[in-house]
């Protein structure tokens, strides 16, 4: 059992960093489009490295020890893009307007009516509550794995969890006036992440095998390299900071090298 502490810690971590988030909306001035646009470069910066030099390889040779190296690049790649399609499909049942992924978090300060700003807010919730299972799952997984890989994983997802908190507390606060909901509904929606990741491991824990751990690894990458592709950079993009954003990237990937060779 005290094997799954600590993967269990980290996801816990990466998803209640939305409350970060929930807490910097309540000071408009605090989420500068420079930071975020930096921030999210780098937790793509993160994600894309660890997927590619880490992740992808792991699940390759997890399957290497029961196919032929061919038979095992194949199910590698599969697997890799099944994770993409099933976070793009996820992205698709979201409804595109409430959903966080698809607008600037700080243009919700242009909205004037309660019902509106408390709907969006709502819906964002929900939205990042059903993003965040694959992710809890992901980091539950790559902890499990390699504590260095879990700790890369939640660190990189916990910064683009913070706007994506943002996105949640800022219409509930300015429609109900409330710190506390606007917290609570942020708070609640983070969660999701250690509940995606306990409620996804466990229902595969009795099927868990090295073939269907390189599989779910494989699915990890690519559910890591649509989120930095479909939303990190896109958002930091909205900001109008291409080069902060990209500067970010740059530096998370330098991060992630530099604790590869550190620390494996």
């Amino acid at each position: 059992m005290s094997i799954y502490v600590l993967p269990f810690l980290l996801t816990l971590f990466a998803g209640l960093s939305t409350s970060i988030g929930g807490i910097i909306a309540f000071h408009k001035k605090a989420a500068s489009k420079k930071f975020l646009a930096f921030a999210l470069g780098l937790s793509a910066g993160v994600m894309i490295y660890v997927s590619f030099i880490e992740i992808f390889p792991k699940a390759f040779a997890s399957l290497s020890e029961i196919y032929s190296k061919e038979q095992a690049y194949l199910f590698t790649t599969l697997g890799f893009f099944v994770g993409v399609f099933l976070i793009a499909l996820i992205d698709r049942l979201v409804p595109h307007a409430e959903n966080p992924h698809e607008q600037d978090e700080l243009t919700v300060y242009e909205h004037k009516e309660s019902q509106t700003l408390l709907r969006m807010g709502l819906f964002s919730a929900l939205a990042i509550a059903i993003h965040n299972f694959p992710e809890g799952l992901a980091t539950f997984i790559g902890a499990l794995e390699s504590p260095a890989i879990g700790i890369s994983i939640a660190v990189a997802i916990a910064i683009h969890n913070i706007p994506e908190g943002i996105a949640v507390s800022i219409p509930i606060y300015h429609a109900t006036k409330s710190k506390k909901k606007a917290f609570l509904y942020t708070f609640l929606s983070g969660l999701a992440e250690p509940v995606g990741a306990i409620i996804g491991f466990f229902l595969l824990q009795a099927f868990l095998s090295e073939s269907l751990f390189g599989l779910v690894f494989s699915m990890v990458a690519g559910i890591m390299v649509y989120i930095s592709l479909d939303e990190l950079l896109p958002t930091a993009e909205k900001h109008g900071e291409h080069h902060i954003a990209i500067y970010g990237l740059i530096v998370g990937m330098i991060i992630m090298a530099s604790s590869l060779v550190l620390f494996l």
